[in-house]
């Protein structure tokens, strides 16, 4: 929500979930008739670093490496995998300077 002149605008951005099932394509699921879904599939590095510009301007962190990897967090938490690899081992690879991070 920004205010300009005494008006305001309102912004409604989907959450990192809601992305990540998205760039996969999923159809949609009424979670009233199934509970506990579980998710599973295979998403690209390339398609959380472009969640993650996405998302740039809600997150804490000051980087775009600590926004991506809120978003493996996410993905973790969901149940995909991130080029064949658990988003973990993902996380502790740009910790260890084994994955490039692009700087913004």
């Amino acid at each position: 929500m920004t205010i300009q002149n005494s008006q305001a605008q309102i912004e409604v951005v989907p959450s990192a979930s809601t992305l990540i099932i998205e760039a996969l394509k999923e159809p949609p699921r009424d979670r009233k008739k199934q509970k506990n879904m579980k998710h599973s599939g295979n998403i690209t590095f390339d398609e959380i670093v472009n969640i993650a510009r996405q998302m740039q301007q809600q997150s804490l962190a000051r980087q775009l490496s600590g926004t991506i990897k809120e978003i493996l967090g996410t993905a973790q938490s969901v149940g995909y995998n991130v080029d064949g690899h658990h988003p973990h081992v993902i996380i502790d690879n740009i910790n260890s300077g084994g994955v490039e991070c692009p700087a913004s």
